[in-house]
C-alpha cells in the first residue's frame, strides 16, 4: 500500500508545473472525479439551441475541451432539454478521443445510468466495455494529464459496473468473464472462481462460458502444479475438464483440456507410488500391496507402473503372499475349502422347498452344541416335587 503512494506523490509532484492554476482551478464533478477547469467555455447562451451550437462549433474547430464544457453546461442549465442525453454522450466521446480513459468511463456511465433509454445506450456500454478491456490489460491510469500506473482493481469495478448497469446487455457474460480476469491477475483465485461459475450458471448459452469452464479446471489445475497436496483441487480440475470435453467436444482447447486431465492422472499415479513406497518402508506390506495393485490397474505400463511391479514381486518372496492380502483372515488351506464348498452344496439342496431326502450332514467342527433333553410323564422323577418342610420358628 504504501509503495503505491509513494509513486503517485511523485508523479503529483513532477506534474505539479503543468496543472494549470489561477484561471483554471482544480474542480471536482460528480462521476467524473478531479480534473483540471481548462474546460471553460465561457458564458451560457441564451437557449439549448443555441449553446449547442456553440458546443459544436468548438468541437468542429479542434477545441475538445472547451466543446466538453459547453456540452456540460448546456446539461447542467436545461437538464429536460432533448439534447441533453446526446450532449452527455459527446462528452464521453471527446473524452476517450483524448484519451482521457479513466474520465471517458464514468462519462459513458452517467449517460447510461441517467438515460437508460438513449438512442445511444448500446454504443455507450461497448465503449465501456473497450474502456475496461484497455485496463485489464494494463492502461495505466491518469491524475492531471500523467499516466501513473496500472489498476486491475479498477478495471474490475468497471466490469462490475457494466455488469449491474447492463446486465442484459451481450457484454454482459465478456464483462463477468473479466472479473475473474482482474481477480486472477490480482491473485485472488477463489473469487475468481466464485466470478467464472456465475458465467457457467448464469450465461450458460453464451460462448464465453466454454471460457469460464475452462479457466475453473485450470485454477485448480494450476493449484496442483504448486505442490498442493489437496485432493480436492486435482479432483475439481478434474471435473471441470471432463464437463468441458461433455459440453464442447469440438473446441478448438479440447486437445488441450486432454493433455490437462493426462497431467492429472500422471500426478495422481505418482502420488500413489509414494504412499506405496512410505507403507513398504514402514513394513506395512497389505497397505502397500493395495497401493501399488492400484498404480498397475490405473498405469500399467508407465515407469511409475513398472515400477510397482517389480516392488509387489519383490514384498511377495521376502514376506510371502499371504501376507500381502487385504483382510484379517489368511486363505483357507484347498482341503478346507473343498469341504466347505461340498457342505455348502448339501444345505442349498436341503433347503429346497421340494426337496424329501434325510437331513444335510454337516462338518463335524461345525456341529452345535446339543439342546438340553426335557423330561416326559414316562419319566420316574416326572411327577411333583414334595413339600419342602417349612423352617421352625426361632426361639426366644
Amino acid at each position: 500500500m504504501r509503495k503505491p503512494l509513494l509513486l503517485l506523490s511523485l508523479v503529483l509532484a513532477l506534474a505539479a508545473p503543468a496543472v494549470p492554476t489561477a484561471s483554471a482551478s482544480l474542480i471536482y464533478r460528480a462521476g467524473e472525479g478531479w480534473s483540471a477547469e481548462d474546460e471553460d467555455a465561457g458564458t451560457a447562451e441564451k437557449s439549448a439551441s443555441e449553446q449547442l451550437h456553440k458546443a459544436q462549433a468548438f468541437e468542429t474547430g479542434g477545441d475538445a475541451k472547451k466543446a466538453v464544457g459547453a456540452y456540460r453546461t448546456l446539461i447542467r442549465k436545461w437538464p429536460t432539454s432533448g439534447v441533453a442525453s446526446e450532449c452527455q454522450f459527446k462528452i464521453a466521446q471527446l473524452l476517450e478521443e483524448g484519451h482521457e480513459l479513466d474520465r471517458a468511463f464514468d462519462a459513458y456511465g452517467k449517460y447510461i445510468s441517467t438515460y437508460p433509454q438513449g438512442a445511444q445506450f448500446d454504443k455507450a456500454v461497448e465503449s465501456q466495455y473497450k474502456i475496461a478491456v484497455a485496463f485489464l490489460n494494463g492502461e495505466k491510469r491518469t491524475v492531471f494529464g500523467v499516466k501513473t500506473f496500472s489498476s486491475m482493481e479498477r478495471a474490475q469495478k468497471m466490469f462490475e459496473e457494466i455488469v449491474k448497469n447492463a446486465p442484459f446487455s451481450k457484454w454482459a457474460a465478456l464483462s463477468q468473464f473479466n472479473i475473474g480476469q482482474a481477480q486472477e491477475k490480482q491473485g485472488d483465485d477463489t473469487a475468481a472462481l466464485a466470478a467464472y461459475q456465475i458465467v457457467v450458471d448464469k450465461y450458460n448459452g453464451e460462448d464465453v462460458a466454454a471460457d469460464a469452464l475452462y479457466q475453473t479446471g485450470y485454477i485448480y489445475l494450476k493449484l496442483t502444479k504448486k505442490g498442493s497436496n489437496d485432493q480436492g483441487s486435482r479432483t475439481k480440475a478434474r471435473e471441470a475438464f471432463e464437463d468441458y470435453l461433455m459440453r464442447y467436444p469440438q473446441s478448438e482447447k479440447a486437445a488441450q483440456v486432454k493433455e490437462n486431465l493426462a497431467t492429472l492422472s500422471g500426478t495422481d499415479v505418482k502420488q500413489t507410488l509414494g504412499v506405496a513406497q512410505f507403507y513398504e518402508r514402514t513394513k506395512n506390506y497389505k497397505a502397500a500391496a493395495i497401493y501399488y495393485n492400484a498404480v498397475i490397474s490405473t498405469a500399467a505400463d508407465s515407469p511409475e507402473g513398472e515400477i510397482a511391479k517389480k516392488r509387489l514381486d519383490g514384498m511377495k518372496k521376502s514376506v510371502g503372499e499371504d501376507n500381502l492380502r487385504a483382510g484379517p483372515e489368511r486363505a483357507e488351506t484347498g482341503a478346507k475349502v473343498k469341504e466347505r464348498r461340498k457342505l455348502q452344496s448339501q444345505v442349498d439342496t436341503a433347503a429346497r422347498p421340494d426337496y424329501a431326502g434325510p437331513p444335510a450332514p454337516v462338518v463335524p467342527d461345525e456341529v452345535a452344541p446339543a439342546k438340553p433333553k426335557l423330561r416326559t410323564a414316562g419319566d420316574a422323577d416326572a411327577g411333583p416335587l414334595p413339600p419342602a418342610p417349612e423352617p421352625s420358628l426361632p426361639s426366644r
